[in-house]
């Protein structure tokens, strides 16, 4: 299990495939085209450990955002992270487990995790996902599952 932001391990000693995080978001405003980090990632030399693909497109603070390009019956292993997990799918056909519950994703749909809950993903069809951690989530704030009106 990984007890990292984003679940990824560190990077190899091999030359980068982008430019450097430090200088891809030194920007204050960066405008992000989804379909082309895909395609991009699509066609990178060598996919990670169980198959996925993954680019982080913004961090700053305890934020970061990354986009998974997942072929069919790729995966990402079970980890957690310390802060609230969003996870999107954009496009192809995810399972999802989270704690004790699966839940099978499409194309449009969001699962929110609490800080600290187990998870894995695994790609029924090749697949886009939209991950994004909030590590600066308050601790005195809105506990999961409490609604203001």
């Amino acid at each position: 299990m990984t007890d990292t932001p984003m679940g990824k391990p560190q990077e190899p000693a091999e030359p980068r495939l982008r430019q450097h995080p430090a200088e891809r978001f030194a920007k204050p405003v960066i405008a992000i085209d989804l379909k082309d980090v895909a395609d991009r990632l699509r066609v990178e030399p060598g996919a990670g450990e169980d198959g996925h693909r993954q680019e982080s497109l913004y961090s700053f603070g305890g934020y970061t955002a990354a986009l998974f390009v997942f072929g069919k019956f790729t995966r990402l292993r079970e980890h957690k992270a310390k802060g609230v997990v969003s996870i999107h799918v954009l496009k192809g056909l995810m399972k999802v487990t989270a704690g004790d519950e699966v839940h099978e994703m499409h194309g449009g749909q969001i699962l929110m995790l609490a800080p600290g809950v187990l998870h894995s993903l695994a790609a029924l069809d090749e697949s886009e996902v939209l991950v994004s951690v909030n590590l600066g989530a308050a601790p005195g704030g809105p506990q999961p599952g409490a609604v203001k009106g």
